[in-house]
């Protein structure tokens, strides 16, 4: 039997993904919720998730997870809504222009030394598996991130190992906006940006030592 032309082959099945299915069970009411409005010290987290060309992304998922205030990671069960428990996790999805908020504490560093931070989970269009990332506090005594890092941060090996302007995509700026809408102290801001300029520095693991996307330990 003779074997076909070639330009009688079908064209390949271009590559797809999935949904987002992000509308349907994985949201739920007060996600981001992981303190009580007025709960000292509360704070709000919150930012917006970007595409590639700059536009908004508005049916991303963003997850957090963090150490309490005295830098424990948390080991019991329960929630918020439930029995007042903090879980450090939440759930957050993004609304028509691109933006997520959290209400919660401020992690405290969970070795001595060590930089305080957020770890973030993002859910969005087009990507085939989530993207890891960090959002750290930033350090009380500067307000220009890319240029100088004092304190626990220059520390940090994942920041350290970074250039400048990478760095800077995964420290949060402090806002102070805290209001009686929110009920929080203080307000840090963490936008995420998928692809392209400025391109949020995402994190992946494997069975080994952590490595970032530009191959450096997270």
């Amino acid at each position: 039997m003779s074997e076909p032309a070639t330009n009688d082959l079908l064209p390949p099945t271009p590559g797809q993904t999935v949904g987002p299915f992000f509308g349907y069970a994985l949201p739920y009411a007060r996600g981001n919720e992981l303190v009580e409005a007025g709960t000292p010290g509360a704070v709000r987290l919150h930012g917006t998730v970007y595409d590639g060309a700059g536009a908004p992304v508005p049916d991303a998922l963003i997850e957090i997870w963090q150490a309490d205030p005295a830098g424990a990671v948390v080991h019991r069960s329960g929630s918020v809504l439930r029995d007042g428990t903090f879980t450090g996790w939440g759930r957050a999805e993004t609304d028509r222009e691109g933006g997520y908020w959290f209400r919660t504490l401020s992690p405290g560093a969970t070795e001595p030394g060590r930089a305080p931070f957020f770890a973030v989970t993002v859910f969005a269009r087009g990507l085939q598996d989530r993207l890891f990332t960090r959002a750290y506090l930033p350090d009380a005594t500067t307000d220009d991130v890319v240029a100088l890092i004092p304190g626990p941060l220059e520390n940090d090996p994942l920041l350290a190992s970074l250039e400048p302007e990478r760095r800077a995509t995964l420290v949060t700026a402090r806002e102070p906006d805290g209001s009686l809408r929110y009920g929080v102290d203080c307000s840090l801001r963490f936008d995420i940006r998928l692809h392209g300029e400025g391109e949020t520095v995402f994190l992946t693991y494997d069975e080994g030592p952590a490595a970032g996307k530009d191959g450096v330990g997270a």
